[in-house]
C-alpha cells in the first residue's frame, strides 16, 4: 500500500488475537510462529536466535526497526514478494505453512506455497496462521547473504543455504536465491553438485557454473540481468562455503 501498489476496500488487523501471537518450540524441537508474531519479537528472541540463526540474521536484513516491529513473519510469506528474505528462509529451513478457513486447515511445504509474484497458493478465505520451522540438527550449518545497494532498501539478489555435513562430506544441501526471479527458487544442479563431496574449489567453482547457468533474471531499474545472475553466482558460492565451515563435516 505504501508503494501504491495494493488498494484494499478494507483492513484487519490480527494481530491482537491471541491465538495468533504465539511463538513457541514444541517437544519435537520445531518452532511454531503465529501470524500476528512481529519480525521484532523473533530478533529479540535468544533461544530462537541460538537454534534457528538463520531466521534472525535474515529478519535483521528487513527494512529498518519500523518495519521490523510491524511486520509480522507470516505476513512477508504470504505477501511472496520475489525479493524478500523470509519466503527465501523458509525455503532453506523446509518449513511448513499451517492455513485456515471455514473448510478446514491444511499443511503446505514452502516449497509449493509461492507461485509468482505475490502470488501463493491461498485460496479465497484461507488464511496463513503459523509457519513452523523444524528443528536444526547438531551436524548442519547455515549462511545467508544478500546485496542491497543500500541498508534497508530490496535485495538486489540474495542467497539463504541450509547444508548437512558427515564424515567429511555434505550429506544434503538446501540453496535459496532470491532477487533473481519470480519467487525465491531452489537450483537442483547447484545443490547437486555439492552433495557428497567436501567443499572444495572444485566444488565451488561447479556451483558458480550451475547458478550462472541455471538464472535468467530480468533487468530492472535497478541492476541489469546480467550483473544479478553473477552476484547470485558469487553469493550461492559463499554461502555454501560459509554453511560449510559451521557444519561438522
Amino acid at each position: 500500500m505504501n508503494l501504491r501498489m495494493g488498494h484494499p476496500a478494507a483492513l484487519v488487523d490480527v494481530c491482537r488475537i491471541p491465538e495468533l501471537q504465539q511463538l513457541s518450540m514444541t517437544p519435537d524441537g520445531s518452532l511454531h510462529v503465529g501470524a500476528g508474531v512481529r519480525q521484532a519479537d523473533v530478533l529479540a528472541d535468544r533461544e530462537v536466535g541460538a537454534r534457528w540463526p538463520m531466521l534472525r540474521r535474515a529478519i535483521s536484513e528487513i527494512g529498518h526497526p519500523q518495519i521490523r516491529s510491524r511486520g509480522t513473519v507470516c505476513g512477508s510469506i504470504a505477501h511472496a514478494d520475489p525479493a524478500a528474505e523470509l519466503p527465501a528462509v523458509a525455503l532453506a529451513l523446509d518449513a511448513t505453512m499451517v492455513v485456515r478457513s471455514r473448510r478446514g486447515e491444511r499443511r503446505i511445504a514452502a516449497e509449493e506455497f509461492v507461485l509468482a509474484p505475490f502470488t501463493t497458493v491461498l485460496e479465497e478465505n484461507e488464511i496463513l496462521i503459523e509457519v513452523v520451522f523444524p528443528p536444526a540438527g547438531a551436524d548442519s550449518g547455515w549462511a545467508f547473504e544478500e546485496f542491497a545497494t543500500r541498508r534497508g532498501d530490496f535485495a538486489t539478489a540474495g542467497a539463504a543455504v541450509r547444508l548437512v555435513a558427515g564424515a567429511g562430506a555434505v550429506i544434503d544441501c538446501r540453496l535459496a536465491l532470491f532477487g533473481v526471479g519470480g519467487r525465491a527458487l531452489r537450483l537442483s544442479e547447484a545443490e547437486e553438485a555439492v552433495v557428497g563431496r567436501p567443499v572444495d574449489e572444485e566444488v565451488l567453482a561447479a556451483v558458480h557454473s550451475a547458478v550462472e547457468s541455471g538464472l535468467d533474471p530480468s533487468p530492472d531499474v535497478h541492476a541489469s540481468g546480467e550483473f544479478r545472475r553473477e552476484l547470485a553466482a558469487r553469493l550461492a558460492v559463499s554461502t555454501i562455503e560459509r554453511a560449510w565451515e559451521r557444519s561438522n563435516g
